[in-house]
C-alpha cells in the first residue's frame, strides 16, 4: 500500500502520465511544470519540455515563477523568442500542450476570458495568452480544471475545442487533422472525448468520488464510459518526487488559491443574477 497522498498530488501525477517519451511538450506555470518534471524524471526521459517564452528542452530544477523563468531550469538546449515558440506550434512541432479551464462545454470549447457579458463582465479571467494558438495547432491538448465550471454555453469562446462536435472542427479547414483536446482532468475525475461525436465523457473517477457527485456539476446528460475505472493511486516514488520538487503544490497551497478563485467566480455570478 502506498503512502497517503493529497488530491493535488493525485492530479499532478495523473497529468504527468499524459506525457509520452520523445514527445515535444509545451508547459505552463504551476501544475503542468511539476507534471512535466515528474514525467521527465520517471516516465519520459527523452521528452522535450518547452515554455512558450522560448526556453527549449529543459529540465525543471524548481517550480517556475513565470513562463520565462530560466533560473528555475537547468541544461536547456537553447533559448529562442516568443514568436519562434508559437511558430513551432503552427508548423506541427508540438505534440502536447496543457491548458487550464475557466468554463468548458460538452465539446471541449474553453472560456478563459470573462464570466458574464464581455463588455460588463461579473469577472475578468486571465484571457487567452497562448491558449487559443496552442489548442488550435498542437497535436493534442490536455485540460486541467480545478476552479472552473461545466456550462451548456460559454460566456466567451477563448479557445476552440471540437466546436459543434462531430467533424465540425476538421470541416473548417483551420486546424491540423486529429488535433484538439484529448483529456480533461478535474478534481473529481478524468474525462475524455468520444472519437466520433467528440462529446466529453467520464472515463475515470477519483477515489472517494461517485458518478452522482460528478453529474451534479454538469448541466447536460453526461455520458459515462461502460468500462469506467478509478484513477490509479500514486506510487511512493511518484509521491516522493512531487513532495521534493514542489512541496507547496504537494501540500495544496496552489489548489487552495484556485479554489478560492472558483468561489469568487461563483459569488460574482450570483451577484450578477441578483442585479436588476
Amino acid at each position: 500500500m502506498s503512502k497517503r497522498y493529497t488530491l493535488n498530488e493525485l492530479l499532478i501525477i495523473t497529468c504527468a502520465k499524459e506525457i509520452k517519451d520523445y514527445q515535444n511538450v509545451i508547459l505552463g506555470v504551476g501544475l503542468p511544470t511539476t507534471a512535466g518534471a515528474l514525467a521527465k524524471a520517471l516516465y519520459a526521459p527523452h521528452a522535450t519540455l518547452m515554455m512558450e517564452s522560448g526556453i527549449i528542452d529543459f529540465e525543471p530544477l524548481v517550480p517556475l515563477n513565470h513562463i520565462a523563468d530560466a533560473h528555475s531550469c537547468r541544461g536547456f538546449s537553447y533559448s529562442t523568442d516568443l514568436f519562434s515558440a508559437f511558430t513551432m506550434t503552427y508548423r506541427g512541432f508540438v505534440d502536447v500542450c496543457f491548458l487550464g479551464v475557466g468554463q468548458i462545454d460538452k465539446y471541449g470549447n474553453l472560456n478563459t476570458t470573462c464570466i458574464g457579458d464581455y463588455y460588463k463582465p461579473t469577472l475578468r479571467l486571465p484571457g487567452s495568452g497562448g491558449a487559443a494558438d496552442f489548442m488550435s495547432y498542437a497535436k493534442r491538448t490536455v485540460l486541467t480544471m480545478r476552479g472552473g465550471e461545466f456550462v451548456d454555453k460559454l460566456d466567451y469562446c477563448t479557445s476552440p475545442g471540437y466546436l459543434e462536435g462531430g467533424d465540425s472542427r476538421e470541416k473548417t479547414g483551420l486546424f491540423p487533422k486529429g488535433s484538439g483536446p484529448s483529456m480533461l482532468l478535474s478534481t473529481k475525475g478524468v474525462f475524455r472525448f468520444d472519437p466520433e461525436t467528440k462529446e466529453l465523457y467520464l472515463a475515470q473517477i477519483h477515489p472517494g468520488v461517485t458518478v452522482e457527485d460528478i453529474r451534479r456539476d454538469i448541466p447536460w446528460d453526461l455520458k459515462v464510459a461502460p468500462d469506467l475505472t478509478q484513477t490509479e493511486p500514486p506510487s511512493d516514488r511518484e509521491i516522493d518526487f512531487v513532495r521534493q520538487f514542489a512541496p507547496a503544490q504537494s501540500a495544496g497551497r496552489e489548489l487552495a488559491v484556485e479554489l478560492t478563485i472558483g468561489a469568487v467566480m461563483g459569488r460574482s455570478k450570483q451577484r450578477g443574477k441578483e442585479q436588476p
